[in-house]
């Protein structure tokens, strides 16, 4: 255990992570602005508490979060080799390009803003966007070589559709890819996730959730203009909030804690950009961890209004930790 967090296995990655991970997209002011002192002393309070893992993309806030992390990185209080870093290629501010000159270039420029020499993780971001040939035939090659360099030590892909990952993964060297991030694929009013846990296990395939507040749908507030969900999933999410706000309880920790007893999934991400949100949520992380039983009666009413929606997703748009 690292400061109360159990560390899970990341597929055969031989990694071990926090099973609660530090989503870096808030850092790019995606869900309002932040002071970057604020956004660089969560990232402290998190190593502090012991997350050991955070994710990050160039695209958030158009490179601002991978230019906040690599500030916070460049002072915190623990050593390059007792944290795990992911970043992704292929998606940025300016639109997608798997191409294998343009990702080894973003590879290049994630290093200098994050002010490290090499990430142990590099996720192809979005595939469904790209040429999924593309990622299997160009992508994947280039990023191998970057690995190959040690500019990167493990290679993922990151999506909504959850059949993207099949196709990829049937067509790649096998090893060549060992992780996947999926995201609002398990949280409390989606788990199809699950569909695909077997698949991904009998390839040794490394599994991070993000987004169990279903990109703010779940956080107790109200969600960002841009959210895509359709209109009847956000109205039973708002039911959903008033049930639990009738009890006094929280649904974003509940959200959380539904997401996180699954040892199936190496680590849940969650974005944070305050001290604050950090302590709540590895307080509620070390509760899951420690076998603590959050309201069962609860959990079945938020199900209950939840069912009508159950597993509805919507066209991919943006990917956030929240």
């Amino acid at each position: 255990m690292a400061g109360g967090l159990r560390l899970r296995e990341l597929g055969g990655t031989g990694l071990k992570i926090s099973s609660l991970g530090f989503g870096g997209s808030p850092l790019g002011n995606i869900f309002g602005s932040v002071k970057e002192e604020d956004a660089i002393a969560s990232v402290h309070e998190a190593a502090r508490l012991g997350i050991n893992f955070f994710d990050v993309s160039p695209y958030y806030g158009d490179t601002l979060a991978e230019t906040v992390l690599g500030k916070a990185l460049k002072s915190i209080p623990i050593p390059r080799e007792d944290y795990v870093l992911s970043t992704k290629c292929g998606r940025y501010g300016s639109g997608f390009d798997f191409s294998a000159e343009l990702v080894t270039k973003s590879v290049d420029e994630s290093l200098q803003r994050l002010n490290v020499t090499y990430v142990d993780l590099i996720h192809c971001h979005d595939i469904e966007f790209g040429s999924l040939d593309q990622i299997v035939t160009e992508t994947v090659p280039a990023l191998q070589k970057l690995k190959d360099a040690g500019k990167v030590r493990h290679i993922g892909i990151s999506g909504l559709p959850l059949n993207a990952f099949r196709y990829v993964l049937d067509r790649v060297p096998k090893g060549s890819v060992e992780v996947v991030l999926s995201y609002c694929h398990y949280s409390l009013n989606d788990t199809s996730l699950l569909e695909i846990v077997p698949y991904l296990q009998e390839k040794g395939i490394g599994i991070i959730s993000a987004s169990p507040l279903s990109m703010g749908l779940l956080s107790g507030q109200t969600p960002p203009e841009w959210h895509p969900a359709p209109l009847e999933l956000k109205v039973a999410c708002n039911k959903a909030i008033e049930v639990c706000k009738a009890q006094g309880k929280s649904i974003a920790k509940l959200a959380l804690q539904y997401a996180m007893r699954n040892h199936d999934i190496a680590t849940t991400l969650v974005g944070m950009n305050s001290i604050e949100q950090v302590q709540e949520n590895v307080k509620a992380a070390i509760e899951v961890e420690q076998g603590a039983k959050y309201d069962e009666e609860l959990l079945k009413e938020v199900e209950k209004v939840l069912q009508p929606v159950k597993n509805l997703t919507w066209s991919s748009g943006r990917d956030e930790n929240n």
